[in-house]
C-alpha cells in the first residue's frame, strides 16, 4: 500500500485547497500575469477565507479579463457597476476600486522596471527565501521584509497591499517557502527554480 503523502496542515480540508498546496503554492513564479493575478486575489482575501477565493477564481478571471492588467486600468463606471451586479464575485466596491488602480500602478512598474517580476523579486535578490518550520504555529502572518514591500507598494499606488497581505502574496508565489520541513512539497518547492 503506498505511503499518505503528508501535506501542510492548513491544505487537507477541501479538495482545492489540496490541488491549490501541491501545484502553486509556494511554486516560483516569474510571470507577469500570474504575478497580477495573485496580488488582486491576495487582496480580495482581505478578512475572508483563502477557499472563498480559490472557489471564484475562474470567475474572477472571467469578470477581470482574465486580470489583464491593461484592460483592466482602463475600467470606467459602467464595467465597475457591472462588476457590483456580479454574484459570481466578491462585490465588494473598494477592493474593485483597488483591483483598477493596481493594474494602473502595475504598468507604470512594468515601465520602469521592464517586468513587475524583476521588480518583485528584487526584493529577494530573485532567489526565494527558504524557512524551516516544523508547525504551522511558527510561520509568521508578517514579517520585516513583508513590510517593507508593502510600504514600498503603497508609495507607487497600490491598495489593498498590507504587510498581512504582502507576506500571503510572497508565500503563494514562491517569493518565501513556507511549506513545514514534514510536508512532501517543501523540498519540491526548493528544487524549482
Amino acid at each position: 500500500m503506498p505511503h499518505p503523502l503528508t501535506r501542510c496542515e492548513w491544505s487537507v480540508s477541501d479538495p482545492l485547497y489540496i490541488q491549490y498546496h501541491d501545484e502553486e503554492w509556494g511554486v516560483p513564479a516569474h510571470d507577469d500575469q500570474k504575478l497580477f493575478e495573485f496580488l488582486i486575489l491576495e487582496g480580495m482575501q482581505a478578512g475572508l477565507s483563502w477557499l472563498t477565493i480559490l472557489c471564484k477564481r475562474e470567475n474572477f478571471r472571467k469578470a477581470f479579463n482574465n486580470f489583464d492588467a491593461n484592460k483592466i486600468a482602463r475600467y470606467n463606471e459602467r464595467k465597475i457597476e457591472t462588476l457590483m451586479h456580479d454574484a459570481s464575485i466578491i462585490r465588494n466596491r473598494q477592493k474593485i476600486l483597488a483591483t483598477i488602480d493596481n493594474a494602473r500602478a502595475f504598468l507604470k512598474v512594468q515601465d520602469e522596471f521592464g517586468s513587475f517580476d524583476k521588480y518583485i523579486w528584487g526584493f529577494v535578490n530573485g532567489k526565494p527565501i527558504r524557512n524551516a518550520w516544523t508547525t504551522l504555529q511558527e510561520i509568521p502572518a508578517k514579517t520585516p521584509l513583508s513590510e517593507t514591500i508593502s510600504k514600498d507598494l503603497i508609495k507607487r499606488g497600490f491598495r489593498f497591499v498590507g504587510p498581512t497581505i504582502v507576506y500571503a502574496y510572497m508565500q503563494a508565489t514562491g517569493m518565501v517557502n513556507d511549506h513545514l520541513v514534514t510536508c512532501f512539497r517543501h523540498r519540491a518547492v526548493m528544487r524549482r527554480r
